[in-house]
């Protein structure tokens, strides 16, 4: 904060020392008042940043004048309004959500946007998953549904696949679906040597087998999207992103290469055909939609959900609607969200993007794009598509009564 008064005294001494100058002044003075201008706004708005630091907005500097807070609105003529509902009941197969909630508050909000049901991934393991199965699956076990999870910080014990194959069949007993599996294997998750555990790692094994015994789904989420592996430098196309979360970044000799995390899951897809396994959002390489095409094609144990995607779906609308047209039988639905809540809602936006032929609109509800900068473009999918991706396709992965 101190730096930036400090800019700011610097420049009104600038402006008055330059009082005296004549005829250089005289000519350049015009532009010399514009960039002042230009520097004192800068300097405020960043103190202002400093003073409040959840006022994020974006900015742009343009032939001397500063834009502040830049949210252009489009003038194209909208064909039909969003649709507040899905033409057919959703299961959501990718939300979180803790113990605070309330089940009556989530069946509420999912009747209100037409919802059929969800599965809520952070179950957690032990009394947690105790918890979560006693308020909400036993509240209704058809339409909120669990998960659990692995704990990872017994890694170290000689004993560790045993525990977990244990700890995943008494879940199961008690009422759990299916197991997830978060990012943070293959990625920052270390063993007591400090290296850092990879997902293909021969202890999981067993786990993975017994996931396929009991008919437990693996929904696993592994490394993330391309840009977070890139330098946060100004080629980064999520960039601002970035910046807001500076913890996602994972460029750099700390973390293993993308490519490394992603090849160490297929080889467990591969090794384990009898177990299902879901790539969360879309495989977590939605913009490669041709190499997971080439993975979907070669795993017929592995189907992906496109949670959190719609922006980098949306805007490659030609590659995407092919895509899932062609691996409709493969495609779950999902929002890495849950019904209710009030940050950054998904909802309705992926009911326009799959179901409309609307083009060019925001793919976040918020005063920023939270992703990358550009718009997306709805799919308007095939009837029988949308069944299978917003519900059918879940329905035959969890065994779910029809």
């Amino acid at each position: 904060m101190n730096v930036f008064i400090k800019m700011l005294i610097n420049c009104f001494f600038c402006l008055r020392q330059n009082k005296d100058y004549t005829a250089d002044w005289n000519k350049h003075a015009n532009r010399t008042r514009k960039l002042y201008t230009c520097v004192i706004a800068l300097v405020l708005a960043m103190i202002q940043g400093c003073a409040n630091r959840d006022k994020i907005s974006q900015a742009l500097y343009i032939k001397g004048d500063l834009v502040l807070d830049y949210q252009p609105r489009s003038n194209l003529v909208r064909k039909h309004p969003t649709p507040c509902k899905p033409k057919y009941p959703i299961i959501d197969v990718h939300t979180h959500f803790s113990n605070a909630l309330s089940p009556a508050f989530l069946i509420e909000k999912m009747d209100a946007l037409g919802i059929k049901a969800i599965i809520n991934l952070s179950g957690g393991y032990g009394v947690k998953l105790e918890e979560m199965l006693e308020k909400f699956s036993h509240y209704n076990p058809d339409r909120l549904i669990i998960f659990c999870n692995l704990d990872f910080s017994k890694i170290d014990d000689p004993d560790f696949s045993e525990q977990m194959v244990e700890s995943l069949r008494a879940a199961h007993a008690k009422g759990a679906k299916g197991l997830k599996i978060f990012k943070t294997l293959g990625l920052t998750v270390k063993d007591k040597t400090g290296q850092i555990v990879a997902i293909d790692d021969v202890r999981f094994d067993p786990i993975w087998d017994k996931a396929g015994e009991l008919g437990m789904p693996v929904l696993i989420h592994s490394a993330d999207p391309v840009a977070f592996f890139k330098p946060t430098d100004r080629f980064n196309e999520r960039l601002m992103q970035l910046k807001r979360h500076p913890d996602w970044s994972f460029s750099g000799a700390d973390f293993p290469e993308r490519e490394t995390i992603i090849a160490q899951r297929n080889r467990v897809i591969a090794r384990h055909p009898h177990t299902l396994f879901i790539g969360a959002h879309v495989g977590n390489s939605a913009e490669d939609l041709m190499m997971i095409g080439r993975l979907l094609d070669s795993y017929p144990n592995l189907y992906v959900d496109v949670a959190g995607r719609v922006a980098e779906l949306g805007r490659q609308p030609y590659t995407a609607r092919k895509f899932l047209i062609k691996y409709q039988d493969r495609v779950l639905f999902g929002t890495d969200r849950y019904p209710g809540k009030a940050v950054q809602p998904r909802y309705k936006i992926y009911y326009r993007f799959f179901q409309t032929d609307d083009e060019y609109f925001n793919y976040y509800d918020h005063p920023f794009p939270p992703t990358g900068e550009w718009k997306i473009y709805g799919l308007f999918l095939p009837d029988t598509v949308l069944e299978k991706i917003y519900f059918k396709n879940a329905e035959r992965v969890l065994g779910l009564r029809q």
